[in-house]
């Protein structure tokens, strides 16, 4: 059976999503559209491009996310360095390596640009802080005189994944039509960062403005992580420290967000174990128990899932909201 799934982000606690897909793929069910931000836009490219839950697996477990964190030594400075790299880039560290990370691996399955998916296969949810609006790429780029089916998938991902205040925003400048003459220099250009400052759990992404003919519905599963992280305080000893405490803990909440009870029918609930956004040294141990627990949440909610339990809770819940 085909499905539509939205992964919810959840910076390193990701892998715990391949656990359910795992579940999912167990169950006979393959996906047709898959939608994410942040590391749930990573994982949603991975599954677009065909990468199995296993072969996920593999690839994340023997990456170590530290080495993300790359920036020019010039930047070390300890307490002036970082600032300084924060008023340059915008940014204590670079996502450069993370984009060409992930290029890679899509790479090796053939993908590049959005036009070598089927059409409407990846979305991804970035967030436009300059214009403060969401963007839901690649069509969305569009905006920015950027053709959608040559926007890079890699690069889609490293806006959705980057954190503010933590990884660079990706700057892209205003189409000629979208600036005047008599605007700055500097207020032609839009700051792209993570996805989950507007929407970390895009479930609406798949839901129709008119009713679907039933028969011919995709249904559409969540996989939300919930929980916050490790419960231990933010050591803040500065600025630098106390713009990680920010987003981590603002991440966290979104993390801990309760889900609308008109959701639950639809949506797999995966505990994180205290495992925190931006636990970026987390242990090979612990990324193996995110997995096992993804896998644990997928099982249990797919041994009770029913199309025709689906099919009732979308009319009840998701149809009879839009025509209210």
């Amino acid at each position: 059976m085909k499905i539509n799934a939205v992964f919810e982000g959840g910076g390193v606690k990701g892998i715990a999503l391949a656990g359910a897909v795992q579940a999912a793929e167990r169950r006979g069910l393959t996906f047709h559209q898959v939608a994410g931000t942040s590391s749930g836009a990573i994982v949603a490219s991975l599954v677009a491009a065909g990468y199995t839950a296993e072969e996920m697996k593999k690839v994340i477990m023997a990456t170590p996310f530290s080495s993300f964190m790359q920036r020019a030594p010039i930047f070390n400075t300890k307490i002036i360095g970082p600032l300084s790299r924060l008023f340059i880039k915008k940014g204590l560290y670079s996502g450069e390596a993370l984009e060409h990370w992930i290029h890679q691996l899509l790479l090796a399955k053939g993908i590049r640009t959005f036009s070598d998916l089927k059409t409407n296969q990846l979305r991804i949810i970035a967030s436009d802080i300059s214009d403060r609006k969401l963007l839901v790429l690649p069509d969305d780029i569009a905006q920015y005189g950027i053709d959608p089916n040559q926007l890079l998938v890699s690069k889609a991902v490293r806006m959705s994944t980057s954190i503010p205040y933590f990884f660079d925003p990706v700057i892209i400048r205003k189409a000629p039509d979208k600036r005047s003459k008599k605007q700055p220099f500097a207020d032609q250009f839009a700051y792209i960062v993570d996805g989950g400052l507007l929407s970390n759990f895009p479930l609406w992404i798949f839901d129709k403005d008119h009713a679907p003919a039933m028969e011919k519905l995709v249904p559409t599963i969540g996989f939300q992580l919930v929980g916050r992280g490790s419960g231990q305080p933010n050591t803040i000893v500065g600025p630098v420290s106390m713009f990680k405490a920010l987003f981590s803990t603002m991440m966290d909440a979104h993390d801990e967000r309760y889900i609308e009870e008109v959701n639950r029918f639809r949506t797999i609930k995966i505990p994180t174990l205290g495992v925190s956004v931006t636990d970026f040294d987390i242990s090979n141990e612990k990324s193996q128990e995110l997995y096992e627990a993804g896998y644990l949440a997928g099982e249990v909610f797919l041994n009770k899932w029913k199309l025709t339990d689906y099919k009732q809770g979308f009319e009840q819940h998701v149809l009879r909201k839009k025509t209210n």
